[in-house]
């Protein structure tokens, strides 16, 4: 089909509740209501983000109808997620970005921020209407000395939960775990009990990859697992200094679980070099109890996939409570963040056009079509005027890359609303009541200039050690050891920074 009919023929059919408001008769691009109006010409947005599932087709109708809707020409780099964090790196030490840049923030993003890489775009925001009325804690996490250089992917910010296989645990007299002795006693059952019925020790109480421990993302399974046990998130306070996760007795009696679970078997003994997609595969497949990289608000999800390869399947969702009850690490409210590179993006006037493309992806056409879809094709609409997905495999394929890639409205509720089933409804309940009880990383925005030069070699000293003490390479007294050599590596002095800017909060 002809690209421009394509365009156009969406336009007509795809929001019958409305008409969009970037596509008219003439095909000319809808008059803007941001910064950067008065320029007519399509703007060549250049884009580069980690790949969530199969890349999109190049001209698919999503990119089509950004491309109308926004007056722009699109060109998106689906980089495989596992080659991510290399293909970043190698990109800014180029200078060869794309206009915006999608990243997480890490050491190596922190030092490309602070070395004046990036334009800064908060004095900006207010000049547009979406981006400035979401609420400030969304920008606030992202902030580099103060400043904002970011614009997230906006996100739930308690989405930790437990979404598991109701009829194995069922089946073997289980209930979701909630003390440290729980979840061993899970592992082992689903392990050791065949509650798949074929005969074979091929079932796993959860399944884990090599981002359990990522030092920075507060979704990790040991910041998830350790936190509601009594562990500060990424970063606390004891005794009015800033400690470290895994300097504290909660997150210790965590690794010595998954050392007895690793020694026992009990927990996949390749952990440490399974990629996400590898682990989601387990799932997918049946052989696993508890989905432990996963959110309460993807529930549904979850169901759909095991569903397809266990038909009777049964899965439920609950909060992540420890002993002393309902305790969330707070997440940072959003799914990276996009950066504006000087290198590509050469004058303010093209950054302000910049950020009225993606202001006017929030809007709230803008936000079905990457929330939900096409209607007719991805969902329908309700009686009541809400949308039921229509082909979810379908929705994950053309639409979820896009969905979890840009920023939408999907958590101010901007858009047609989702009509939930039971599962959804209950994921998105305990995601609102867990904000009540998030527990947040007190030195998320903190400076430190030890961390920025050293960080990303801090940080694999210790994520490295503790997979050695969980593969039992490692006693008790070598952990302390790598736990010393950190600390006299730049630890202490990224400590003692941490504390200073903590010291300066509270006066």
């Amino acid at each position: 089909m002809n690209r421009k009919r394509s365009a156009a023929l969406f336009c007509t059919i795809a929001f019958t509740a409305g008409t969009l408001a970037g596509c008219t008769g003439s095909g000319a691009p809808a008059k803007e209501e941001s910064a950067g109006a008065g320029n007519n010409t399509p703007l060549e947005v250049t884009i580069a983000t980690p790949q969530v599932g199969e890349a999109p087709k190049k001209g698919s109708d999503i990119e089509q109808a950004m491309e109308k809707y926004t007056n722009a020409k699109i060109d998106i780099q689906w980089i495989p997620d596992a080659a991510f964090e290399d293909k970043k790196n190698i990109m800014i030490a180029s200078s060869e970005m794309p206009k915006a840049f999608k990243v997480k923030a890490n050491a190596s993003t922190l030092n490309a921020i602070q070395s004046g890489l990036f334009w800064e775009i908060g004095p900006l925001l207010k000049e547009y209407k979406n981006l400035s009325e979401l609420s400030p804690m969304y920008y606030d996490n992202i902030k580099v000395d103060g400043k904002l250089y970011g614009l997230p992917l906006y996100r739930d910010i308690g989405r930790a939960g437990i979404v598991y296989r109701k009829d194995w645990f069922d089946a073997l007299g289980l209930k979701p775990p909630v003390t440290l002795d729980d979840w061993y006693n899970v592992a082992k059952a689903v392990a050791e009990k065949d509650p798949d019925k074929n005969s074979q020790a091929d079932t796993y109480g959860f399944f884990l990859d090599k981002n359990y421990n990522d030092p920075v993302q507060s979704n990790s399974f040991m910041t998830r697992l350790s936190v509601p046990n009594g562990a500060p998130n990424k970063w606390g306070v004891e005794n009015g200094k800033i400690v470290a996760e895994f300097m504290t007795q909660p997150y210790m009696d965590t690794m010595k679980l998954l050392r007895r679970m690793f020694q026992e078997k009990l927990i996949n003994q390749d952990f440490s070099i399974v990629q996400t997609a590898d682990s989601d595969n387990k799932w997918n497949a049946g052989k696993v109890g508890i989905r432990v990289n996963t959110v309460v608000t993807a529930s549904a999800t979850s169901f759909d996939n095991v569903s397809k390869s266990t038909p009777n399947a049964v899965v439920d969702v609950v909060p992540f409570t420890g002993p002393s009850g309902l305790k969330i690490p707070a997440e940072t409210g959003n799914n990276g963040f996009y950066l504006f590179p000087k290198s590509s993006v050469k004058t303010e006037a093209e950054l302000k056009r910049l950020l009225g493309f993606f202001d006017k992806l929030l809007d709230a056409d803008m936000s079905t079509l990457l929330t939900r879809g096409v209607e007719g094709k991805h969902f329908t609409k309700t009686a009541d005027g809400k949308a039921q997905f229509k082909d979810l495999t379908l929705f994950n394929l053309e639409v979820k890359p896009y969905r979890d890639s840009l920023p939408s409205f999907e958590t101010t509720g901007k858009g047609i609303p989702l009509k939930q089933n039971e599962l959804q409804a209950k994921g998105s309940k305990i995601a609102a009541e867990n904000l009540q009880s998030v527990v947040p990383n007190v030195a998320l925005t903190f400076n430190s200039q030890t961390y920025t030069e050293k960080g990303v070699e801090l940080d694999n000293m210790i994520r490295d050690a503790q997979t050695k003490y969980i593969m039992g390479k490692i006693d008790d007294a070598g952990w302390q050891a790598e736990l010393d050599k950190w600390l006299k590596a730049g630890g202490q002095k990224v400590i003692d920074e941490y504390t200073a800017e903590y010291a300066k909060t509270k006066k």
